[in-house]
């Protein structure tokens, strides 16, 4: 796979914030999202977008992220000791919607890029949280991920 343009990325996520936000505020019905943009000191910012009193949705984010800086933390180098020193670029988006029915699981979602230097990746993960577990609704949300991966 060849190399993404960190303007690809930016248009894709932002895009794909976009898309979900739309999507979950006609699913909705009543709620809008309402949006801050924000700037990181040490470089970058984003967008937060977040939804409340809904007809489905108690309260959700749906945010996007781009920043960068001068080195990697530690934290990030501690296994590829070959990065440390080498500038970065993070852009990212993540989302937990709460539905109004404790029957309905807490989402979370984060889906990220990075580049680092002549390094890039892609990492993120998503996961329900529920109030109360049904075990088939577990399996089938592990299989429906375990198929979007496989792919």
């Amino acid at each position: 796979m060849q190399r993404p343009s960190l303007d690809e990325m930016e248009n894709f996520l932002c895009g794909l914030q976009d898309r979900i936000c739309n999507a979950l505020e006609a699913a909705d019905g009543v709620a809008k999202f309402r949006e801050d943009l924000w700037e990181r000191p040490g470089g970058g910012g984003g967008r937060t977008r977040v939804i409340a009193d809904g007809a489905l949705l108690e309260k959700g984010g749906v945010n996007f992220s781009k920043v960068h800086g001068d080195q990697l933390p530690p934290s990030a180098t501690a296994h590829r000791p070959e990065l440390a020193g080498q500038t970065f670029t993070a852009l990212g988006i993540s989302l937990v919607l709460h539905s109004c029915n404790p029957y309905v699981p807490i989402v979370h979602m984060n889906y990220r890029f990075f580049s680092a230097g002549p390094v890039w990746w892609f990492g993120g993960g998503a996961d329900l949280t529920p109030i109360y577990g049904f075990e088939e609704d577990a399996r089938h949300f592990h299989g429906i991920l375990k198929t979007a991966c496989d792919r």
